[in-house]
């Protein structure tokens, strides 16, 4: 039977960003899974947005244990979903990501810096929040090939469902989990990009405080490490 994994878009992604992983996995060893998370996609009418309802949903998928992998965004909902169930995960990738925001002031100023964001989509096109949101220093150096995909699926999204994805599960309204990594005890692998610096300092500490974690910095990759290098993440599923 073949092995069920699970893969968490980031925000104002959706399911469809997995495309170019998941057609390097042979389909014989493994069972896919891209769910829209709340708030985006074909998910875009669904409520409560809020970390325990979407790592319920994310755990709701499969009955059995499943690999969990979550980019970004979906890389603090993997966190969650790992902490709810840690007898179901039996890996976990984690791509670009980060337990959260342990400086209560930071924390702050990114809720804030969140909830402008959240005002501007509220009343944006989806075009003119692809604009914005593809404009930040973040993904300075996106490839053009990744970029086109990345920009036809921020456009299947409705930039009003974002504001509330943004308030419910922004990384300004997260409780930090660093703390709480000592617990999850199955193999971990912490992927990063070699140009985002933020990312892989914060994919340093992430490996160094799972029990079982390695890290992998892509060569040449920034943030967008599903579009930009899909091989790298479709190795990391495979057992080591």
């Amino acid at each position: 039977m073949p092995a069920t994994v699970v893969l968490l878009h980031g925000f104002a992604g959706t399911g469809r960003a997995w495309e170019p992983v998941v057609e390097r996995l042979d389909p014989q060893r493994y069972r896919a899974l891209t769910p829209d998370l709340r708030g985006h996609g074909d998910a875009r009418d669904a409520r409560p947005i809020g970390f325990d309802a979407c790592a319920a949903d994310t755990l709701a998928l499969a009955g059995g244990p499943i690999t969990l992998c979550g980019y970004s965004m979906g890389g603090r909902i993997a966190l969650h979903a790992a902490l709810a169930a840690r007898e179901r995960v039996e890996r976990l990738v984690l791509v670009a990501t980060t337990a959260g925001i342990d400086d209560a002031p930071e924390r702050a100023q990114r809720r804030a810096a969140d909830e402008r964001l959240a005002a501007f989509a509220e009343g944006a096109t989806p075009e003119q929040f692809a604009d914005r949101w593809a404009a930040q220093p973040l993904f300075a150096g996106t490839p053009p090939e990744a970029g086109r995909l990345w920009r036809a699926d921020l456009l299947r999204n409705d930039p009003r469902a974002l504001a509330e994805v943004l308030r419910g599960v922004g990384t300004g309204a997260m409780a930090p989990l660093w703390e709480r990594l000592p617990e999850l005890t199955m193999p971990a692998t912490v992927l990063v990009g070699e140009r985002d610096a933020k990312f892989r300092a914060l994919g340093e500490r992430l490996a160094g405080g799972l029990p079982d974690a390695e890290l992998v910095v892509v060569p040449g990759a920034g943030h967008g490490l599903p579009r930009e290098a899909p091989a790298a993440i479709a190795q990391s599923l495979r057992p080591r």
